[in-house]
């Protein structure tokens, strides 16, 4: 009996071992495959019930303003951190005990990492979400570096109801590429990448008018402070 049960936690560990094994060659592969061609679809857009219109659009293609209108509204440490912003999530860490709705303290780069390999998720699911995401986030970090990981965000990020990517969302709300937004129009793209279901970019009003009027703001900042430097040096 003992030695049928020690057979079988060999057994176990060695198919847990090459199981492991199998899945960080698998991921690391990928994510180098990643590093150079577009993504062609992710987890989100494929269980999408209202499509996924897409064009995948290279970071030369996209507005300057949009990339300084995401990193001033979603991460302005993007440039200097490791793929973590470890104040941003102590904070929202003490925020979500006080109660209300919960707050993450997510990089673009751990964004990132979520959209392109994992699910949205949420509730419990979100929680199991995060080991995973910590493990992508340090791949990408080291494998494709600052500048592919905003080409990458901006293509695969939801711009709006069955809209994916700063190409889509540009020619759904202004009728132009995203080589050709404006400094408010990034600004109000960017003002609902939180909720783009729920956020309108043409006729804003209120909360998401004010906020994209404050993005527009600190857009300027991030170029006069080089907090985009990992991307236009």
């Amino acid at each position: 009996m003992t030695k049928t049960k020690r057979s079988l936690s060999a057994r176990f560990l060695r198919s847990s071992l090459k199981g492991a094994l199998y899945f960080i060659g698998g991921s690391v592969a990928l994510t180098a495959v990643y590093a150079v061609v577009p993504v062609p679809t992710t987890m989100t857009m494929l269980f999408d019930h209202n499509g996924a219109k897409r064009d995948w659009t290279p970071l030369s293609d996209i507005s300057p303003n949009l990339v300084r209108a995401v990193i001033a509204a979603e991460d302005a440490k993007f440039c200097s951190h490791d793929g973590f912003d470890r104040e941003a999530i102590e904070k929202a860490l003490a925020r979500n005990k006080q109660g209300g709705r919960m707050r993450g303290g997510s990089t673009i780069s751990q964004q990132t990492a979520k959209n392109v390999f994992l699910w949205q998720g949420s509730g419990w699911t979100r929680y199991l979400r995060k080991v995973p995401e910590v493990y992508f986030t340090f791949l990408i970090e080291k494998i494709w570096g600052k500048r592919r990981i905003m080409e990458v965000y901006l293509n695969v990020a939801e711009t709006g109801i069955g809209t994916y990517g700063a190409e889509a969302g540009a020619q759904r709300y202004f009728k132009k590429s995203a080589k050709n937004l404006t400094r408010i129009e990034a600004a109000r793209l960017a003002a609902i990448l939180p909720l783009p279901k729920k956020r309108a970019v043409n006729g804003v009003g209120g909360f998401t008018r004010r906020y994209g009027n404050s993005i527009s703001a600190r857009i300027r900042v991030v170029q006069r402070d080089g907090l985009d430097s990992c991307i236009y040096t």
